[in-house]
């Protein structure tokens, strides 16, 4: 999903930029600092998903988004509590109180892409979801998506490891764009590694096992969206 930023603090577009750069789904069209440079691009370009500051000077994000004629969903972010009951009216689909944690942006966006699957025509073939085709040496190889194990980034290469083949496959690609063509049970947990969480067999001291010898070390800056993922399947 296309998504935009309109927020008057610096500090805070940088740091919504980065959740999003690290959700797979959402792919960040700019970053506003006034709902002026917001509306220049959306008379020209097209977005899913807005994130709005309210407390905005000349138009708070309220009133600019009362303003578009067709406006997309919309995710408030502020740090007063008084605008939220006005903020649902609009039919937000969340409403973040700042400071908000990468945990709290990440289950807001899952909201709007749950939404953006009602809303929209998403389905492709079966075949096309299963599938990835990928060029390795002189060959181009069909993958299973669901016998990934884990994917490993190596420079502008990549190592996909499968549980049906003794080698992985090498491929000329990005862990990033990588990222955009995998169903949800796939999960960046360090800025090299991505892992089908439906295949992991054990969790220690921060890293994941796959079979007997294989640990994955899970990273720093993706901790907070791993272990969310963990609770909500009811670790306890």
């Amino acid at each position: 999903m296309k998504c935009l930023i309109i927020d008057d603090e610096p500090l805070a577009l940088t740091q919504l930029s980065g959740y999003i750069s690290r959700i797979s789904f959402l792919t960040l069209v700019a970053s506003c600092q006034d709902a002026c440079q917001a509306s220049e691009i959306l008379a020209h370009t097209p977005v899913d998903l807005l994130f709005a500051d309210i407390n905005m000077p000349d138009l708070n994000g309220i009133d600019f988004v009362r303003s578009l004629p067709n406006p997309p969903m919309v995710i408030f972010t502020t740090a007063y509590s008084e605008y939220a009951i006005e903020g649902f009216r609009l039919n937000a689909i969340d409403y973040l109180m700042k400071p908000f944690s990468f945990a709290e942006c990440l289950r807001a966006a899952e909201k709007a892409r749950q939404m953006y699957g009602l809303t929209h025509n998403t389905a492709e073939p079966e075949e096309e979801k299963s599938t990835l085709f990928v060029k390795s040496e002189y060959k181009v190889i069909r993958i299973d998506k669901e016998k990934i194990l884990y994917i490993e980034g190596m420079s502008e290469y990549v190592c996909i490891y499968m549980e049906d083949r003794p080698k992985p496959v090498l491929t000329l690609n990005s862990l990033q764009k990588l990222s955009t063509m995998l169903p949800p049970n796939f999960m960046r947990v360090h800025r090299s590694y991505i892992v089908n969480l439906n295949k992991i067999t054990e969790i220690s001291r921060f890293r994941i096992l796959f079979g007997k010898d294989v640990y994955i070390p899970i990273g720093e800056n993706y901790k907070e969206q791993f272990m969310a993922y963990i609770h909500r399947l009811g670790l306890i």
